[in-house]
């Protein structure tokens, strides 16, 4: 039985750098890792060009909760900072009245985890790949009124991060992860706006038959993740507000073909600023979690830079 110490390894260096899983030494399931508050204000508009954008997403945590929501009696302590590297192109061409595009991004990240008893492990490198082949960003148009944005993105996760390197934390999740979403920004006002995106997550089967695996094929089971948030201009390039991020796991795991019981969910909120100055901008947002269960709860800060052409 999956059980919270027996997948708090892997469960918890996968959340701590956001591109990093702890390998195949336990028989737990740990989600692959996603986007957690990495978008905030206006998060919908876009137009034809490049986008190039570096994303720095810093993470804290010594506190795991198991599937009821309470906590480990010692958990280990996990820390990671994560670049995250990204290219982005919209063109003129349009499908269903959106222009088209496609992105990748690179992550490059130092994790640590360190365990109530045993020496403490890192890792360094670059993690799995993302790529979007097929990006569909709408012109603006009207709700009730006010300007709307929307946008759809396939994306996929290659797994090109190293795996398998025994006592060591893995850098990817050895696994193809499909995590399409919508996104949309609504300007309520001349002052104020919202934006979310909704992310859905389908990861396909992890094979590990090497020796020390203690499972030759296990699959995380798929989920739902959102980031959303609210904002209001102070004038000039100044824009405050609030973002949160939610994920809740809908289908159970799975190992050699059997379903365990224990789904993750986690929240995190937390005041936001954006300052923009003409094709460039500068988000920063730290969160602090709450409501987790199966996984660690901690704190994250996100700061991120953009620039367009």
């Amino acid at each position: 039985m999956r059980t919270g110490l027996r997948r708090l390894a892997p469960l918890a260096v996968a959340i701590a750098a956001g591109v990093v899983d702890a390998g195949p030494a336990c028989a737990g399931v740990a989600l692959p890792p996603v986007n957690l508050g990495d978008s905030t204000f206006q998060d919908g508009i876009a137009g034809p060009g490049w986008l190039f954008q570096q994303t720095l997403s810093a993470y804290h945590a010594s506190t795991f909760r198991d599937a009821n929501g309470r906590r480990s009696g010692a958990p280990p302590e996990v820390a990671s900072v994560a670049l995250l590297a990204q290219a982005s192109y919209l063109s003129e061409h349009r499908v269903l009245g959106a222009y088209r595009g496609a992105e990748a991004i690179v992550p490059f990240v130092h994790a640590r985890m360190k365990p109530a008893a045993g020496p403490t492990l890192h890792a360094t490198g670059a993690g799995d790949v993302f790529i979007s082949p097929l990006i569909l960003q709408w012109p603006q148009t009207s709700l009730a009124g006010r300007p709307f944005w929307q946008r759809l993105n396939l994306n996929v996760t290659l797994p090109t991060g190293r795996h398998g390197r025994p006592a060591r934390l893995d850098l990817g999740s050895n696994a193809w992860l499909f995590n399409p979403h919508y996104a949309f920004t609504w300007e309520a006002s001349p002052e104020w706006e919202i934006s979310g995106r909704i992310h859905y997550l389908r990861a396909s089967t992890h094979r590990d038959s090497g020796a020390g695996a203690a499972a030759s094929a296990t699959r995380a089971g798929d989920a739902v993740h959102l980031n959303s948030a609210i904002s209001r201009s102070l004038g000039g390039h100044l824009r405050v507000g609030g973002s949160m991020y939610a994920l809740v796991q809908i289908a159970d795991d799975r190992v050699d073909g059997h379903r365990l019981p224990g789904r993750e969910r986690v929240l995190g909120f937390g005041p936001s600023l954006a300052w923009s100055r003409g094709r460039s901008s500068f988000h920063a947002t730290a969160y602090v979690e709450t409501l987790a269960k199966d996984r660690t709860e901690g704190s994250r800060l996100s700061l991120r830079y953009a620039v367009g052409f």
